[in-house]
C-alpha cells in the first residue's frame, strides 16, 4: 500500500490530511498541557491544606500533638505534603518528556510537510508548463497544415488559369512549398514536443508523484507513531510515581495504627493532674445532744495538736470570711457552725481569701507567676521541671559559645596576625556574665522544685494519702487562710506566715456571722460592666446599675457593696465607679 500509487491524483486531499493530523497533535499537547496544569494546582491546594492544618509554633496546638492521635494527624499532613509533591513531579516529567518534546517535533512536521508538498506543487508546475508546450506546438502544427493546404489549392488554381502569367504561378508554386516545409517543421517539433511530454508525464506519474506522496506518508506514519509514544509516556509518567504514593498512603495507615487510646489517656492524667487528694469521710455529728460539737478536723472548737483556741483582731472583724453571706433577717434562726463548715467544706471549690482571690484574678488577665504557684503542685512540678531543663540547655548553649570565643583567643595570642586577642575580652565577659545569670536562674527553680518535691507525696504512700492528706489541708485552710498553698480552687500560694495564728471559739464565730450590725453605707458606685458573683461573698450586678458602697478596696482588687439593704458581697474594683462621701467615717480621697 502505497499513496504514490493509490492516491496519485489527491495531491489536494492529502494535504488537507496532513494538515488535520498536525492539529491533533497540536490539540494532544494542549490537552497535556492543560493536565500538567491541574496537577500544579492540585499540589499547590494539597500544600496549602497541609500547612493550614499544621501547628503553629509556639501555640498551644503545638502542645496538643503529644498525644498519639494529634501525631498521627500530623503524620498525616506530612505524608499529604509528600503527596502533593509527587502530584508536582508527575507534572514536570510531562511538561519535559511530552509537551516540550512534542512542540519540538511539531516544529519539525511543519517544515518536513512544507518542504514535501511545495516539491510536489513544483512537480505540478513542470507538467502543466509541458502541457502548456504540447499544446502550443499542436495549435501550431495545425495551423502550418492549414496554411500549407491553402497554399495548394491557391497553387492549383492559379496554375490551371491560363489567364495568370507564368511569375505568379512559380511564386504561388513556392509559397506552396513553403508552407509544406513549414507544416513538416511543425510536424516535426510537435512530434518532440509530444515524446517529451509523455516521459515527463510518466516520470511525474511514477516517479515524482510515488516518491513525494511516499514522504508524506512515512512523514504521517512517524506522527502517529510519536503520539502513540506520547500516550505512553503519559501513562509511565503517572506510574513511576505510583509506588511512592503509595508509599505515603502506606505512612498514612502506619501513623493511624501507631495511635494508643491508653497512651493518650495516661497524657490526659498527667497534664491535669492536680496532686490533690479527695476529701475523707466527714464524721457524724449528733444533733441529739444540743450544741454537742464533734471533735474531729472538721470542728474548729478542737485541734489534734493542741492548737490554743483561734480569736479574731479587731481589724479583721467582717473582713476575715467575705466569702460567706450574710442574712440579716430575723426571722431566721441562728444555725450552729457544724452547719456553716459542713456546708461550706461540701461546696464546690472555692476562693477562700483575698490572696487567692488577686492570683486568680490576676490568671485571668494573663499575668502567670514566675514561680507557676497559680497550678496545682503536680503541674507546678512539671512546668519547673521543664524551665530548669530549659535553662540548662541554654547554659550549655553558652558554655560552648564561651569555649569557642576562648579557643579564638589562644588562636590570637598564637598567631596576633590573625587578630587582637583583646576584641574578645568584652565578648567573652558578656558570655561569662549569662552564664551566671542562667545559673542563678536555675537555682532560684531548682529550689522551688524541691520544695515542690518535697511537699508531693510519695507515690509508695498512696493508700495512706487516700485517708488524711484532705483533712490536714482543710483544717490548714479554716486555721490560717494566708497559709492555704493547696486551695481546692486551683491556686498554689507561695506565702507562709508562721508568726502568728488567729484562733477564734465556735461560739464566737457564730457571733462573728450572725449577730453583727450592718455596715454604714460610705459612699455609691456605678456598675461599668456586668459582673456574674458565682463564688461565695461575691454579688452579681449589671452594667449601669447603682449600688451603695460600705467597704473600700483594702488594696485586694475588690469592693464590699450593698443592695437593698438585705444583700451585699463584693464585686472587682475595676467594674465599677465608686463615688465615697467625703463626710462618710473612714472614706479616703481619689485624685
Amino acid at each position: 500500500m502505497s499513496w504514490g500509487t493509490e492516491l496519485w491524483d489527491q495531491f489536494d486531499n492529502l494535504e488537507k490530511h496532513t494538515q488535520w493530523g498536525i492539529d491533533i497533535l497540536e490539540k494532544y499537547i494542549k490537552f497535556v498541557k492543560e493536565r500538567t496544569d491541574i496537577e500544579l494546582s492540585y499540589a499547590k491546594q494539597l500544600r496549602n491544606l497541609s500547612k493550614k492544618y499544621q501547628p503553629k509554633k509556639n501555640s498551644k496546638e503545638e502542645e496538643e500533638y503529644k498525644y498519639t492521635a494529634c501525631k498521627a494527624f500530623l503524620s498525616t499532613l506530612n505524608e499529604m505534603n509528600d503527596y502533593a509533591g509527587q502530584h508536582e513531579v508527575i507534572s514536570e516529567n510531562m511538561t519535559s518528556q511530552i509537551t516540550v518534546d512534542l512542540m519540538r517535533y511539531v516544529q519539525e512536521l511543519k517544515q518536513e510537510r512544507k518542504s514535501n508538498f511545495h516539491d510536489g506543487r513544483k512537480a505540478q508546475q513542470h507538467i502543466e508548463t509541458c502541457w502548456k508546450q504540447l499544446e502550443s506546438s499542436k495549435r501550431r502544427f495545425e495551423r502550418d497544415c492549414k496554411e500549407a493546404d491553402r497554399a495548394q489549392q491557391y497553387f492549383e488554381k492559379m496554375d490551371a488559369d491560363i489567364n495568370v502569367t507564368k511569375a505568379d504561378v512559380e511564386k504561388a508554386r513556392q509559397q506552396a512549398q513553403l508552407r509544406h516545409q513549414m507544416a513538416e517543421d511543425s510536424k516535426a517539433e510537435y512530434s518532440s514536443i509530444l515524446q517529451r511530454f509523455n516521459q515527463e508525464q510518466w516520470e511525474y506519474y511514477h516517479t515524482h508523484i510515488p516518491n513525494i506522496f511516499q514522504k508524506i506518508q512515512e512523514m504521517e506514519e512517524r506522527r502517529i507513531v510519536r503520539i502513540g509514544e506520547s500516550m505512553k509516556t503519559y501513562a509511565e509518567v503517572d506510574r513511576q510515581v505510583i509506588p511512592i504514593i503509595g508509599k505515603c498512603l502506606d505512612g498514612i495507615v502506619k501513623a493511624a495504627e501507631s495511635i494508643d487510646q491508653k497512651n493518650d489517656s495516661q497524657l490526659v492524667v498527667e497534664a491535669y493532674k492536680s496532686g490533690f487528694e479527695p476529701p475523707g469521710d466527714i464524721e457524724f455529728e449528733d444533733y441529739t445532744q444540743p450544741m454537742k460539737r464533734t471533735v474531729s478536723e472538721n470542728s474548729l472548737s478542737s485541734s489534734k495538736e493542741g492548737k490554743p483556741e483561734l480569736k479574731f483582731g479587731g481589724k479583721s472583724r467582717g473582713k476575715l470570711w467575705p466569702f460567706i453571706k450574710k442574712n440579716k433577717s430575723p426571722k431566721q434562726q441562728k444555725e450552729p457552725l457544724s452547719h456553716r463548715f459542713n456546708e461550706f467544706m461540701t461546696s464546690k471549690p472555692k476562693i477562700h481569701c483575698f490572696r487567692s482571690l488577686k492570683r486568680g484574678l490576676s490568671l485571668k488577665l494573663g499575668a502567670t507567676p514566675e514561680d507557676f504557684s497559680n497550678l496545682p503542685p503536680e503541674q507546678r512540678r512539671k512546668k519547673l521541671q521543664q524551665k530548669v531543663d530549659d535553662l540548662n540547655k541554654e547554659i550549655q548553649k553558652e558554655t560552648d559559645q564561651r569555649d569557642a570565643i576562648t579557643k579564638m583567643k589562644d588562636v590570637y595570642l598564637k598567631n596576633p596576625q590573625m587578630g587582637d586577642p583583646a576584641s574578645l575580652d568584652h565578648k567573652l565577659a558578656e558570655v561569662t556574665q549569662n552564664i551566671e545569670r542562667l545559673r542563678l536562674e536555675t537555682q532560684k527553680f531548682e529550689a522551688w522544685l524541691a520544695e515542690v518535691e518535697g511537699r508531693l507525696p510519695a507515690r509508695s504512700e498512696q493508700a495512706r494519702r487516700q485517708s488524711g492528706m484532705y483533712d490536714g489541708q482543710t483544717h490548714q485552710t479554716v486555721t490560717n487562710c494566708a497559709q492555704d498553698r493547696e486551695s481546692p480552687d486551683g491556686s498554689y500560694t507561695e506565702e507562709q506566715s508562721q508568726e502568728s495564728e488567729l484562733k477564734v471559739l465556735a461560739t464566737d464565730f457564730d457571733d462573728e456571722f450572725d449577730d453583727e450590725e450592718p455596715l454604714p453605707a460610705i459612699g455609691t458606685c456605678k456598675a461599668l460592666y456586668t459582673f456574674e458573683g458565682q463564688n461565695e461573698g461575691t454579688i452579681s450586678v449589671v452594667e449601669g446599675e447603682m449600688l451603695s458602697v460600705i467597704e473600700e478596696d483594702k488594696g485586694d482588687g475588690w469592693t464590699r457593696i450593698r443592695r437593698n439593704e438585705d444583700e451585699e458581697g463584693y464585686v472587682p474594683t475595676s467594674y465599677v465607679e465608686v463615688y465615697l462621701d467625703k463626710n462618710a467615717k473612714g472614706a479616703k480621697t481619689y485624685i
